[in-house]
């Protein structure tokens, strides 16, 4: 088991940090001229401070660390090379890794991640192209059942996140709804479970929704008198959508990618069910690191490194969308 003891550095470490936080929730309050105004968020910052700033601490710690509270860079190493650990196991016990032909970098973490952001990417990508004309359909004016589809949309994220992706399973298993049409209609069974294809559909459907509603809030604010006015001058329905609509639409667009994008390179559950452990994210590899083999010094390391992608994204986001005005869901 990890032993949990934290040492005297390791307190300082956190006390730095929660001190740092009130320090600048200090600087909140005194530009808000006063606590009056300020009372209102402390219900909020007390839930910030012990489930958000306080397991970072932890992350931060164990990642820097090692199972004696030392710090280290060896779990990052770790990273990069998944065949460290055993070797330098057996550089303990006086063995040679080379003369063992086991020398060699390990590239299932490195593996991992990329195959977690190409998979992330795709589903990205494919989203934003179902996501965008369905967002462009529900925004028209003229549309008159536009509401109803943006209600059909909301309506499947009032189930649990778990109980969407576990239905797929009786639509896509050996045995499920679409083999037993297909036998139905003298066609094979086709394998649709556990592969890449299960996992990127579940992905998509869980995740559209995501970028339907940040653009869909981009174009129902946008001024119809701006397309009006392009077509006045001349414009075609081509030249208004390249010049008006998409530019009016694109901080829904960062907005909806970046939401997309952070959920699927970090998604665990979606594999383990329609990949049948066949495939592995980045996720999976984080939960297995921790729970399985117990070492919570590298899971830390490799969580953080997740967590450097994740505010890349939202960098990028904070760059093209300032003001956020594509960020809300509705």
């Amino acid at each position: 088991m990890t032993d949990m003891r934290v040492p005297a550095w390791g307190w300082w470490l956190m006390a730095l940090g929660l001190a740092g936080f009130v320090a600048m929730l200090a600087i909140t309050i005194r530009r808000n001229r006063g606590v009056r105004r300020s009372l209102y968020a402390w219900p909020y910052t007390l839930w910030m401070v012990v489930f958000t700033v306080l397991p970072l601490i932890l992350i931060a710690y164990y990642a820097f660390t090692d199972k004696a509270g030392s710090f280290t860079l060896e779990n990052f190493a770790n990273f990069w090379d998944s065949n460290r650990a055993m070797k330098n196991d057996l550089l303990r016990q006086g063995f040679d890794p080379n003369a063992l032909g086991m020398g060699a970098r390990g590239t299932v973490n490195v593996g991992t991640l990329v195959y977690s952001v190409w998979m992330a990417f795709l589903c990205t990508v494919i989203s934003l192209v179902l996501g965008y004309p369905a967002a462009h359909i529900m925004a028209d004016r003229e549309f008159k059942l536009g509401a109803t589809i943006v209600v059909l949309f909301i309506i499947p994220m009032w189930m649990n996140f778990l109980l969407r992706t576990i239905a797929w399973m009786s639509l896509l298993e050996d045995n499920g709804l679409i083999n037993t049409l297909l036998q139905g209609m003298g066609l094979p069974k086709l394998r649709l479970m556990y592969n890449s294809q299960a996992v990127l559909l579940g992905m998509v459907y869980n995740y559209l929704p995501f970028m339907v509603f940040p653009i869909y809030n981009s174009l129902s604010r946008q001024d119809p008198r701006l397309s009006e006015a392009a077509m006045d001058l001349g414009a075609d329905q081509w030249t208004t959508f390249r010049r008006v609509t998409f530019p009016i639409s694109m901080p829904g667009i960062v907005s909806g990618i970046t939401m997309v994008f952070m959920p699927s390179v970090t998604t665990f559950f979606i594999p383990r069910v329609l990949g049948g452990g066949n495939t592995e994210m980045f996720g999976d590899l984080i939960e297995r690191t921790f729970l399985t083999a117990d070492d919570w010094n590298v899971g830390s390391a490799l969580s953080l490194i997740m967590m450097v992608l994740i505010l890349l994204s939202l960098g990028l986001l904070r760059k093209v969308d300032p003001e956020g005005e594509g960020g809300s869901l509705i």
